[in-house]
């Protein structure tokens, strides 16, 4: 097993040096889903929010967390982002919405977490935006798809 990269050898946290490290091309693909009432998928699905377009601007909050990521997550690297897209897709048999991130910079450091924020961040507007209907919505099943770029090379989950 690989050792914790964020802790040096006398056990504290610290941001991991990637000055010396090669500026490579980079894609981080994510996942998750949230499942809610069917009255509240319906809603979603037709564009019959009072809010207006939930999913939208589930997708502008994702894309604007995955490049505030450096700013939450406290031992991640500031990154300039090259790309980042959020697909949904909406499942009517199980009321489920479910959120696809691909992210993408060419850097030393890779855009894992970028790419998982930009995640959690949609399945919570999605949250937010439909709680006053139904406030038992579950978000979950949130993962990395795939990596790609770096010494690591290619990832992609089994």
């Amino acid at each position: 097993m690989n050792k914790l990269t964020h802790f040096d050898d006398s056990g504290q946290a610290h941001m991991v040096n990637v000055g010396d490290k090669p500026a490579t091309h980079r894609i981080a693909i994510a996942t998750g889903k949230i499942t809610m009432l069917l009255e509240t998928f319906k809603m979603v699905e037709t564009g019959n929010h009072k809010k207006g377009d939930v999913l939208g601007i589930a997708r502008i909050a994702g894309i604007q967390a995955s490049k505030r990521t450096a700013d939450l997550i406290p031992l991640c690297h500031p990154l300039a982002l090259t790309h980042v897209s959020l697909e949904f897709r909406l499942d009517s048999t199980t009321s489920t919405i479910s959120c696809k991130v691909r992210a993408e910079t060419t850097g030393p450091t890779g855009v894992e977490m970028e790419a998982l924020t930009a995640v959690q961040v949609a399945l919570l507007t999605i949250y937010d935006m439909c709680k006053a209907v139904d406030r038992g919505m579950v978000m979950g099943d949130i993962k990395l798809l795939e990596k790609s770029g770096g010494k690591s090379g290619e990832w992609k989950l089994a």
